[in-house]
């Protein structure tokens, strides 16, 4: 348990938000660089993918500082949904629609490591969170045996419910402490079926940043950051599981009325 906080970040729009979280999203992969010669990365859905390819997709300064090397990237996904890659809900095909398929071809291709489509279909996902769990060891316990992955960074969404990954309020997933992925199959927000990364891997990761925009976010935001009765949603349970590590990047409307004291920059 991190005794910390968490960093809270507020742009006036989204534009803004995208050109500050360029900056941070290449320091970490500087940094994971220089120690492995990879960047390991989890993604979310919804409208993180989009807000990803405006800042790294953006013209940058031209230094070697500022230049994805996306070929050095290893992208894994934070949850994922029990449908085909190319399902409309499949988080893959979000990310490759909205940066992968984007990238230009001199910058290279990350290795991306999406589920396994021969068992999307199968009554109970677990043998899917098995099997993805499989596809992290092969890359963070190749050598050796780890209680945990280490992440160089997993960027998350939160949901208006508090939710982050398929990490849901109240749900017995929250307690769970060994497994790096889990199954859920009953998700109150469809698709039921999926797979998620777990707290203590969230938890364990170097960064952890989330992305949260608009009015609609605000209420729920409040509850995180200012609120005794929001510590135990779980996005609050990342800030205090997680601490100085986590980093959210907002804009205004997100965090109108918190009371959490926010930052105008890096």
């Amino acid at each position: 348990m991190s005794g910390s906080s968490p960093n809270l970040y507020s742009f006036p729009n989204s534009d803004a938000l995208a050109q500050q979280l360029r900056p941070y999203l290449l320091q970490c992969q500087n940094a994971a660089l220089s120690r492995h010669h990879s960047f390991r990365v989890a993604v979310s859905g919804g409208s993180l993918p989009a807000v990803l390819a405006k800042a790294l997709l953006a013209p940058g300064n031209g230094s070697s500082e500022d230049t994805p090397q996306f070929s050095k990237w290893d992208i894994f996904f934070a949850d994922e949904r029990a449908v085909p890659l190319d399902h409309e809900d499949s988080n893959y095909r979000l990310l490759k629609d909205e940066l992968l398929n984007k990238i230009p071809e001199d910058q290279g291709q990350p290795r991306v490591h999406p589920i396994d489509p021969d068992h999307v279909n199968d009554e109970d996902p677990q043998e899917l969170a098995d099997l993805y769990q499989e596809e992290l060891m092969k890359v963070f316990a190749a050598k050796d045996s780890v209680k945990l992955p280490v992440f160089d960074l997993i960027l998350l969404g939160c949901g208006p419910d508090g939710h982050t990954c398929s990490l849901f309020p109240g749900h017995e997933l929250l307690r769970e402490k060994d497994a790096w992925v889990a199954a859920i199959s009953d998700s109150p927000k469809p698709p039921s079926k999926r797979i998620t990364l777990t707290l203590p891997v969230v938890d364990h990761a170097l960064h952890v940043a989330f992305v949260a925009t608009g009015a609609g976010k605000k209420d729920i935001m409040k509850q995180i950051f200012d609120a005794e009765e929001g510590r135990s949603l779980p996005s609050a349970l990342v800030n205090q599981g997680a601490g100085e590590k986590v980093s959210w990047f907002t804009d205004h409307a997100a965090v109108d009325g918190v009371a959490f004291p926010r930052r105008g920059s890096l």
